[in-house]
């Protein structure tokens, strides 16, 4: 411990020799992207108390901060929301996090953001989720499987969760967007 003080507080020369590596296990770009899956948006999705859910992949590893979801379609107004990302392989709830947004009325989808970056790892399935109490909202349509982003190198593949879902499909529904960063190779 005392080793690893003095390397931290010693400037080289003077630092002492570790045992182990210096660099950084992972290094995330500071550019924040967003990965939209509908080509178009309408009114009218209603939330009866179950979680919209999303299955989606990825080629490249990266790390999400959390999704884009719609507002209401009558005016501003706050909705309770909890998020999640979970491992399909495993059912195992990587991220969850109880948190409320509120949308002025307009069709733009509203941030939503875990408390932490959630490591997703490439060619492996993982659902999102986002459990959604207030009134309708917008909802996309449209939906794509497959996007590949131009600027952060990027593709998902968007898949059917079934069971529980609230009729969030690929072609349409809630969950029109993921944030996140890249990992740097």
């Amino acid at each position: 411990m005392n080793k690893i003080y003095k390397y931290l507080a010693v400037s080289p020369p003077d630092r002492p020799v570790l045992v182990y590596s210096d660099r950084p296990r992972c290094q995330i770009s500071s550019t924040e992207y967003v990965v939209s899956r509908f080509q178009r948006i309408e009114n009218r999705w209603g939330f009866n108390g179950t979680s919209d859910r999303i299955k989606f992949m990825v080629d490249r590893r990266i790390f999400v901060v959390g999704f884009g979801l719609y507002g209401a379609i009558s005016g501003p107004h706050e909705y309770k929301t909890q998020i999640k990302i979970i491992h399909c392989g495993t059912n195992k709830t990587l991220a969850e996090h109880d948190t409320s947004f509120v949308c002025d009325g307009n069709s733009r989808p509203c941030r939503v953001c875990f408390k932490e970056p959630v490591e997703i790892l490439p060619g492996i399935t993982y659902i999102a989720a986002a459990l959604i109490r207030g009134p309708d909202s917008y909802y996309g349509t449209k939906g794509l499987r497959r996007v590949s982003t131009n600027d952060s190198d990027v593709t998902f593949q968007f898949t059917y969760a079934a069971m529980n879902n609230n009729g969030t499909s690929v072609e349409d529904g809630q969950i029109p967007e993921i944030i996140y960063y890249t990992a740097a190779e």
